[in-house]
């Protein structure tokens, strides 16, 4: 019988030993979970800090790309002013003293239209000559 008491020592021992252990793992599980949280939290933070100044870059990019597109689209349209300017200026130097051709070109103009068009034309007082029935 003896062998029986030592056996149920050893059992008990055992058996402690193991319940020892599984309290000492559920209290230090239980200890860590604040620091585990308060890490987690941390490492959350970061990467939130993280994707929005990834954002913000993005949208800096974005911005300077627009003035870049602004200005290179404000350049054409100057130069392309320039060049109606010069031809307009071309045009005109060309037809100054030139009243015969323009009267020529303006009666060929009116040979094209299809449809009869009434022009008033104005008198000494700068008012038109009206007609009563325009006949079409």
């Amino acid at each position: 019988m003896p062998r029986d008491d030592d056996e149920e020592r050893t059992f008990y021992k055992a058996a402690a030993s193991i319940s020892f252990a599984v309290v000492f793992c559920i209290g230090s599980g239980m200890m860590g979970c604040p620091v585990y949280n308060v890490w987690a939290a941390k490492k959350a933070g970061e990467a939130e800090l993280a994707q929005a100044d990834q954002n913000r870059q993005i949208a800096v990019a974005q911005a300077k790309a627009k003035a870049e597109s602004a200005q290179y689209e404000a350049q054409s349209e100057i130069t392309r002013a320039n060049g109606v300017a010069t031809a307009n200026k071309i045009i005109g130097d060309s037809l100054k003293g030139n009243d015969a051709y323009l009267r020529y070109l303006w009666i060929n103009n009116m040979g094209d239209q299809k449809e009869k068009t009434v022009v008033y034309i104005p008198t000494e007082a700068n008012l038109p000559i009206l007609e009563a029935n325009p006949k079409r």
